[in-house]
């Protein structure tokens, strides 16, 4: 199979996980304690994806520089695109509870949070894709991160906007249509940095990985402290040695 293709396919396998915590989302109904303490468990995994796998392998192919400044530029991007979209009423797209707004409360929320919904996984995509471009196999510590957190990510997100009254045709239609685009920016990823120096290649890792800590800070963590604040802590060390041990296995 061509290396793009390759690239295409892996990004779908992760970018499915966002319909597979969607699907159980919306028709479960799952206690508000262990969408949280799922969620912390996924942010656990990508910290560590982002720390062992993402900015580790951006300072190993170019060096402190272009991993910081690509890291810094990845963190200011999203936040800027997410503080956009949260005046737009995607600010709690994540949230499993009644915090996400109705369209009927503040029209145009529905398009902001599909938005932001794509802002949120574009960038663990374009890694899955690069990652091929080394000259080895796709990195499977961050297929199998982006995988696990994908699932908490659809889920929590799916409940909320069941919550909120949005449609089975939206929901869907929205987490499907995420699922592609993953799939698409993966094979992107690969297809334009093909014959990219190693700087350039660092510097688009290490800015993906800034704008993935930046949305497991803003948008993940937040759910998984609502309501298992007490074992949080514990649960996202457990998903980070998980991520951890992957990566040395």
């Amino acid at each position: 199979m061509p290396e793009w293709l390759q690239a295409g396919a892996w990004g779908l396998l992760a970018g499915s996980a966002l319909l597979i915590g969607a699907a159980v989302g919306f028709f479960a109904r799952v206690p508000r304690k262990v969408v949280a303490s799922i969620m912390a468990f996924g942010a656990g995994v990508l910290l560590s994806a982002v720390s062992f796998e993402l900015i580790a392998e951006a300072h190993e192919q170019g060096g402190l520089l272009p991993t910081v400044i690509g890291a810094t530029g990845g963190a200011l991007a999203y936040t800027g695109a997410n503080v956009l979209l949260a005046r737009r009423g995607a600010r709690h797209r994540k949230r499993s509870g009644g915090e996400q707004p109705s369209e009927q409360e503040q029209p145009g929320s529905g398009s902001a949070i599909a938005v932001g919904a794509l802002l949120d996984g574009v960038p663990e995509s374009v890694v899955i894709g690069a990652s091929l471009l080394t000259g080895g196999p796709v990195s499977l510590v961050t297929v199998v991160a982006v995988f696990l957190s994908n699932v908490p990510e659809g889920l929590s997100s799916a409940a909320g906007m069941r919550r909120a009254g949005r449609s089975r045709r939206y929901v869907f239609a929205l987490w499907t249509a995420i699922t592609l685009i993953s799939g698409i920016a993966a094979l992107l990823g690969h297809t334009l940095l093909g014959g990219a120096p190693p700087e350039v290649l660092a510097t688009i890792t290490a800015l993906a990985a800034g704008a993935i800590l930046a949305m497991i800070t803003d948008t993940m963590v937040p759910e998984a402290f609502e309501d298992a604040h007490l074992l949080v802590g514990l649960i996202t060390v457990l998903g980070f040695l998980t991520a951890f041990a992957l990566s040395h296995a």
